[in-house]
């Protein structure tokens, strides 16, 4: 049986195979099991060494609010030779990897012309089914969200497709739109018009004789935005795929390019490692609100904060949310924490940001999305087929999975050369900016979601 010992503090080991959690000494009841250098929960009973370790004999520790001081402890990154991608580059400065025309709904209730739009003029619409009914920071969440997708630079063109009397209409997004290029961002609300089709149909054409004229051109990678996602992770996600994708985070990052972590809840019981890397203490204080309002959001609905991990990760050998956080944040290397973002905010510092947002994969998909970033590093081990408004590559965890489904998977991160694994999902960042499709883009998965706390008129 091949295992691995992350940390030299551990006192547990991993099954290769199965992702799940063997005791490599005796553990006494009331101590803390630990995995990658930190505790992951307490023992509850007596563990021999050898002993399983999972949820018949471990649990979580979380539950406080927390204060914490700022000991920071950034490092410097490793340097990898920078390289150009072939993007288009828009009026603002700004780059996009793909020239889209999209349909963004201010509102729900057009959701089914806005498809019928799609189906005629190959545009691709983002449904969701909000806009309207929306109160307080329910709405304002709605409006800075389609912003973020509005402005996109991945699109060549937008389409805000409304109705006409919803809380969210053209003239309400147009305020929080602020500003946009005129041929680039067309307005139409279906109840003005009598033919609605006709007139989006003519909307989209004009949309796509703007694109037409872009091209790709060599642009330095430091103008690259990734986010970075997990989902439906198991035991092996920390070790092999979240761990090469933090070590591209940290390639990119040094390299002058921008990353975004998001998933709070998924920082749970690892926050301090997170702490310890801000470059300043006004983001470590603006960190520490991340985690802590968090926690708060939890309580004020009276759920317990440790209300993870899924079904399908303890199946894969997760046994603990401190544990899942651990992995989860792998992905972020170690690079330094530059700054922290909130709902509808745009990642503009390079390095990496955290966002708040839930770990809910269509929620933080769509979250990445609206603060910039031009693609999504998704790692997985039990596998899924979700895409988002930008090409989100599939990273798996285990080859098992990247076998089973091969239409879902890009990369497997297995094996025991993460830099060589590291360099490979590098070179596949470069063909997909350069425009080569992700499984998901072929499958024409696209879809977005957005986060909602509130009352429903």
């Amino acid at each position: 049986m091949d295992t691995v010992r992350i940390n030299e503090k551990d006192n547990v080991c991993v099954n290769l195979e199965t992702g799940h959690k063997i005791a490599l000494c005796d553990i006494e009841q009331g101590a803390d099991v630990i995995k990658y250098g930190y505790p992951i929960g307490s023992a509850t009973e007596n563990i021999c060494a050898g002993d399983p370790v999972h949820t018949h004999n471990m649990k979580t520790k979380l539950g406080a609010i927390l204060s914490y001081a700022y000991t920071p402890n950034v490092q410097p990154l490793p340097r990898k030779a920078p390289f150009s991608i072939n993007a288009y580059l828009r009026e603002n400065g700004d780059i996009g990897i793909r020239n889209e025309i999209w349909i963004v709904p201010t509102v729900g209730c057009v959701n089914s012309i806005a498809k019928r739009l799609a189906e005629k003029t190959g545009a691709i619409a983002f449904s969701h089914p909000y806009g309207c009914s929306q109160l307080g920071d329910d709405h304002k969440t709605t409006q800075l969200i389609l912003r973020g997708l509005i402005r996109h630079p991945n699109a060549g063109g937008v389409l805000v497709l409304g109705l006409g009397c919803e809380n969210n209409h053209i003239a309400e997004m147009k305020n929080v739109l602020g500003t946009w290029n005129e041929a680039r961002v067309k307005f139409l609300a279906v109840q003005d018009c009598a033919d609605e089709i006709e007139t989006g149909v003519a909307l989209i054409e004009a949309l796509k004789e703007t694109a037409a004229k872009d091209v790709r051109q060599a642009v330095p990678v430091s103008k690259l935005k990734i986010g970075l996602k997990c989902g439906g992770s198991d035991g092996l996600s920390g070790i092999t795929a979240n761990a090469v994708v933090g070590r591209v985070t940290d390639a990119l990052c040094a390299m002058g390019g921008t990353a975004v972590l998001t998933e709070v809840p998924e920082m749970f019981g690892a926050e301090t490692v997170l702490f310890e890397r801000c470059v300043s203490e006004e983001v470590f204080h603006k960190s520490v609100a991340l985690i802590n309002n968090c926690k708060q959001y939890f309580k004020d609905h009276g759920q317990p904060v440790s209300e993870n991990p899924s079904p399908g990760n303890k199946a894969g050998g997760i046994t603990t949310l401190e544990e899942k956080s651990l992995g989860c944040i792998q992905k972020g290397g170690t690079a330094p924490v530059v700054d922290v973002l909130d709902y509808g905010d745009t990642a503009t510092k390079a390095g990496l940001n955290l966002l708040n947002g839930p770990g809910n994969d269509p929620v933080s998909i769509t979250n990445l999305a609206a603060a910039g970033c031009h693609l999504i590093l998704f790692t997985t081990g039990r596998g899924t087929p979700l895409g988002g408004a930008v090409p989100t590559i599939k990273i798996a965890s285990n080859d098992k999975i990247a076998a089973k489904k091969p239409h879902w998977i890009d990369i497997s991160a297995y094996g025991s050369d993460k830099d060589e694994k590291a360099d490979a999902l590098l070179h596949l960042i470069k063909q997909v900016a350069d425009g080569a499709c992700t499984k998901s883009e072929l499958l024409g998965s696209r879809e977005i979601a957005i986060f909602k706390d509130g009352v429903t008129l």
